[in-house]
């Protein structure tokens, strides 16, 4: 594992999760059903809870949304799902959580936005009331600033302020420091309501790659709460995942990060647990935790006119997939292992002797065998038409073989 020293913060417990300096960085990801369905939400919870989300966040914006939530939890118990819920309130937060008691009680955390808590009074009095109720229960807060829903009061005084003095900053300056005083003071005024340290997280989001970088990088110099990380609105396909990606790698590789979410845009009937999936991947290929087995797969040349490797790598790769279900609970490590599935010698047999397990197959014009190779020597070669299946296999010895059973 890649060492990579994180900034010192407190611990915070999230139901079974524990969030923090001292802890492994926490996937954490969001439903995107209609939360009064609770049959459905809890469907999709459980899916995203498979996926590899430690932490799941539902919305809870009506009356109707807060009386499921406690169903949700109990179906998810039934299932077995122990990923813990967070509600994300925003309006009316301090009202669903006073009416509805066995919503705040089934909820591990709860996220609160500032910046739409109420204006002038009546938002240190909605606030207070969303703290006192997470006090009452014992449950920590993520203090969760977006600067498309900044405090505007704020905002305007900070401009107001800014626009007074003798060399003005620019205006984007302005805008992400009020992101962090909006955080900073939520926090402390929390405390002053009697929240624990230990029970607060923060976050300021933003949709721009640098903006993003630039925010964290001030919220962490400033605070030792533990600090969740994402590209707000990071939005569809590979615009999502590559915006995204470059924005978290350079936060996780300072230090800065405890847990995560990459907010993609799913396609029309799309997976959602696809943001899980990248945002465990984001987390792997920096090496900062390992989630299942790696496969890596050259890109292909001229060499290579056969798309056999390809159809290889794709299938290996769903294979370890579909086997890491079963493989995790049994086995000890099987998430580190390394596999190469190559399609010629220029690499193939160097990249395969880096790998646990590496096939090399024949590039176009070579001979028609695939050297394995294992833990760096030659083991097999294998020919004919059933490699899949014989690499498969071999796989499979491999990891009854080398890792320790639970």
């Amino acid at each position: 594992m890649a060492i990579i020293h994180r900034r010192q913060t407190a611990n915070v417990v999230i139901g079974t999760v524990c969030v923090g300096s001292c802890h492994p960085i926490v996937v954490q990801s969001m439903t995107n059903t209609d939360t009064s369905d609770a049959a459905s939400t809890a469907a999709q919870c459980a899916a995203l809870a498979q996926a590899g989300s430690e932490l799941v966040r539902v919305t809870v914006n009506i009356a109707e949304a807060a009386r499921a939530v406690p169903e949700i939890r109990q179906r998810l118990d039934d299932l077995g799902i122990t990923a813990p819920l967070i509600g994300d309130f925003h309006y009316n937060g301090h009202l669903l959580l006073r009416q509805y008691p066995e919503c705040a009680k089934a909820l591990a955390k709860y996220r609160i936005n500032p910046g739409n808590v109420g204006v002038g009074k009546q938002h240190d009095e909605n606030f207070k009331t969303m703290i006192e109720v997470a006090k009452d229960n014992a449950k920590p807060v993520r203090i969760g600033v977006n600067w498309g829903s900044l405090d505007a009061g704020l905002l305007t005084s900070m401009m107001d302020a800014n626009a007074r003095l003798r060399e003005p900053r620019e205006a984007r300056e302005v805008t992400l420091e009020a992101l962090v005083e909006s955080a900073l003071r939520s926090a402390e005024m929390a405390e002053q309501f009697g929240l624990g340290h230990d029970k607060i997280i923060l976050s300021a989001k933003v949709s721009g790659v640098q903006d993003l970088i630039d925010v964290y990088r001030k919220l962490a110099e400033r605070s030792d709460a533990p600090l969740h990380v994402g590209l707000t609105e990071a939005g569809l396909g590979m615009k999502g995942i590559v915006a995204s990606t470059s924005a978290l790698s350079v936060l996780l590789q300072e230090g800065i990060g405890d847990t995560l979410r990459v907010s993609l845009t799913p396609a029309p009937q799309g997976d959602r647990t696809e943001e899980v999936l990248v945002a465990q991947q984001i987390l792997q290929s920096l090496g900062l935790r390992s989630f299942t087995p790696q496969v890596t797969a050259c890109p292909g040349c001229g060499r290579t006119t056969s798309t056999f490797f390809q159809e290889l790598a794709s299938e290996i790769q769903a294979y370890l997939r579909t086997q890491m279900p079963q493989w995790r609970q049994k086995y000890s490590g099987v998430e580190e292992l390394r596999v190469a599935v190559m399609g010629c010698v220029v690499n193939g047999p160097g990249e395969s002797k880096h790998a646990h397990i590496g096939i090399s197959l024949p590039g176009t014009g070579e001979d028609p065998k695939a050297p394995v190779y294992v833990d760096g020597k030659l083991f097999v070669t294998l020919k004919g038409d059933t490699i899949a299946q014989q690499f498969s296999e071999i796989l499979t010895t491999y990891v009854a073989s080398h890792y320790s059973v639970h």
